[in-house]
């Protein structure tokens, strides 16, 4: 590990603030921010500090595209960058050192927002050049992170896919995503939504020190009662799979997931890239140093041993390789077959997308 091991912080999955890889590119705000000072964590003592602050993101588009061969979408849509959920293990983190802040505390408490996102996104699907197709809601951070429930930007954004008629799939740990279910039952009707609800563990105390400001576990089961009951297709990613740590969970994961509605599955092993794996370490240490060491051998097992924490590779990053990782992969096979969870996963349809016609075209008529 190449950094200090600091106290742990309420409310915070990270403790420590490491410098930025790339020192000199420094992102200037505008002057005006929101702040929100724990938003959404009734529990939070409001005077506390490092305070969360959100500064307006002036972009000029709104969908990004990937070419990863080993990620399920090719563009997706990310209201925000940073997210206060605060996961300890976000493979994310790295993102916010490109804006010229940290992986570490700034990524949970500086936080950009894309206020113009809809309109960016009703843009970029009416122009000529848009082929329908999947968008992933989101490929990065979480579109439902507690600010979502005062800007309702993703909400937004989720209104001009339904308009549209565009497949949308979304991926989140926050229950807030069920106050959407009006919008993801349009969509539902043309085939084009899936909504996954990410559950890492069911153990609450784990939960509120590795991820601190997401819903509890049994508030994500609700979500996902709520959008099965509407007929929304909802299934639970069980990500990240820890080595060690909450890989005995996967079958109780499982059996309340499709106790609750859900009707597929999927998981991903973690993934630790450049400071993350220094971060994650760090919290092992602080919140669980009985078990630390047992817990990084195993991850590094499942990333090829030499010490490696981290395997970057197309095709493994995901997957990793080795026996343990073989035995958490038929771990999950197995419990998706029990638990009623081995079907397909949806497959979304663009047959129904439209461009809806403005006033200006209307004058041609």
């Amino acid at each position: 590990m190449n950094i200090p091991v600091k106290q742990a912080i309420k409310g915070r999955g990270a403790a420590e603030n490491p410098p930025n890889r790339f020192e000199r590119l420094v992102y200037e705000t505008d002057g005006e921010e929101y702040l929100d000072g724990g938003f959404g964590d009734p529990d939070e003592d409001r005077t506390a500090r490092p305070r969360t602050v959100y500064y307006r993101d002036p972009a000029r588009t709104v969908l990004a595209g990937n070419q990863s061969p080993d990620v399920p979408f090719a563009t997706s849509l990310n209201p925000y960058r940073g997210c206060l959920h605060g996961c300890v293990y976000c493979y994310a983190r790295p993102t916010h050192e490109y804006l010229g802040f940290s992986a570490g505390l700034d990524f949970e408490t500086k936080i950009l927002v894309k206020e113009n996102a809809p309109e960016l996104l009703r843009r970029e699907l009416s122009a000529v050049k848009w082929k329908p197709q999947v968008v992933a809601l989101s490929g990065v951070t979480d579109p439902y992170q507690p600010i979502e429930r005062k800007l309702e930007i993703t909400r937004r954004c989720v209104e001009v896919f339904a308009e549209f008629r565009n497949p949308v799939g979304v991926v989140t740990k926050n229950a807030l995503v069920a106050r959407d279910t009006d919008l993801f039952v349009e969509l539902a009707a043309h085939e084009a939504v899936a909504v996954h609800v990410s559950i890492t563990t069911l153990d609450p105390q784990l939960m509120r020190r590795m991820e601190p400001r997401t819903s509890h576990p049994s508030q994500r089961l609700e979500a996902i009662r709520r959008l099965a009951a509407a007929g929304v297709p909802v299934g639970v990613m069980a990500a990240p799979i820890i080595p060690g740590l909450n890989d005995h969970e996967i079958p109780a994961i499982l059996e309340a997931a499709a106790e609750a509605g859900a009707s597929f599955a999927a998981h991903i092993l973690l993934r630790l890239p450049y400071g993350v794996k220094d971060l994650f370490a760090a919290w092992l240490e602080r919140h669980y140093p009985d078990r630390a060491k047992k817990v990084l051998n195993r991850i590094q097992e499942v990333r090829g041993g030499q010490g490696r924490l981290n395997d970057a590779r197309f095709g493994s990053r995901m997957r990793g390789e080795g026996l343990y990782a073989a035995h958490v992969h038929k771990l999950f096979e197995v419990a998706c077959r029990r638990a009623g969870l081995d079907g397909p996963h949806p497959v979304l349809s663009t047959d129904s997308f439209q461009k809806p016609r403005g006033p200006q075209l209307a004058l041609f008529e």
